[in-house]
């Protein structure tokens, strides 16, 4: 999968890609049972919440457990490690809302559908459909900042939270420099207002997600070739940079109550450019962590190592 963060190098291609064949090129595999082909023994079902329909792969059995993805991706990106943590839990991957298969509400005022409390709304709710009201999370990229955003207005529900590969959205836009701009540029192309950056995406989806050969990148651009997801990725990272922000505002002087695992890839830029664990002990009463061997998408460069650390962690 292509690095999101080098795609500004390939402008040259979103301007012309239309034109070249653009959408029509994907390498994405059809398949009737659409991705839960993925995830052997785990069965596809859609959740109705209250703002939105969400599409979930559930497998297994044990005390529940919650995985979130990040962007520009879908629920795929667990397959090396969901089956295994299915011989220990009931294992639930989300498409978040926006991605994936699940619904695409309008962004709404400041982009409220989009802010990570009606996604972590969602899950809750997702959740309780499968007769959970407190769970463990796991989660990724965006699905890391859903998780952050559950375990401070859902406290109740969340027994143990895993956070992979990213900072504080508060502490990242407080806290910008030269280097930290450019190395997370995508950040401020797509807040820009639409149609603009959902312009240059679907012009070129395959230089945005990547080509498209093998899984999961097969089923990420499958996902996106569908504009509407293109659309809320961009008012997902909208809402970050507007009304997320408020409400990050209003609980600085909260902190996450449960026990709190922060990973993050040593080949990456979180642990290059930011000190992780200096900045969660400040958001959190009870934070381990340690970098891993990978980039940014830990659960597909080291999903053995990931599954160590969850185990443990999960286990405790």
């Amino acid at each position: 999968m292509i690095d999101r963060r080098n795609w500004i190098r390939q402008t040259a291609t979103l301007l012309t890609g239309a034109a070249a064949g653009g959408l029509g090129t994907a390498h994405a595999r059809q398949r009737n049972d659409g991705p839960a082909y993925l995830f052997p023994g785990f069965r596809t079902e859609t959740v109705k919440t209250s703002g939105a329909t969400i599409n979930v792969v559930i497998g297994g059995s044990g005390p529940p457990l919650l995985l979130l993805h990040g962007a520009p991706q879908t629920h795929a990106i667990w397959h090396k490690v969901a089956p295994d943590l299915a011989k220990e839990y009931t294992v639930i991957a989300a498409d978040l809302r926006g991605y994936g298969d699940s619904s695409k509400p309008e962004g709404g005022p400041n982009h409220v559908n989009y802010s990570k409390r009606a996604m972590a709304l969602d899950q809750v709710e997702v959740m309780k459909h499968f007769g959970f009201a407190r769970f463990a999370v796991v989660g990724h990229d965006r699905g890391a900042r859903v998780t952050h955003r559950l375990t401070l207005d859902h406290p109740d529900a969340v027994t143990r939270a895993a956070i992979l590969d990213i900072i504080p959205t508060h502490y990242f836009y407080n806290h910008v420099t030269r280097e930290r701009a450019t190395a997370y540029y995508h950040w401020f192309f797509l807040i820009r207002p639409a149609p603009f950056p959902e312009t240059f995406i679907n012009n070129s989806v395959e230089t945005y997600v990547g080509p498209g050969r093998g899984e999961p990148e097969a089923e990420f651009l499958r996902a996106f070739k569908n504009p509407a997801t293109v659309h809320a990725m961009c008012e997902d990272y909208r809402a970050g940079a507007s009304i997320d922000l408020e409400h990050d505002d209003a609980d600085l002087n909260r902190k996450i109550a449960c026990p709190l695992l922060v990973l993050w890839g040593e080949k990456g830029n979180v642990g290059r450019l930011f000190d992780p664990m200096a900045v969660w002990r400040e958001r959190a009463t009870s934070v381990r962590g340690r970098a891993m061997p990978s980039g940014h998408n830990i659960q597909l460069d080291a999903p053995a190592q990931l599954l160590a650390e969850l185990r443990t962690f999960l286990r405790e």
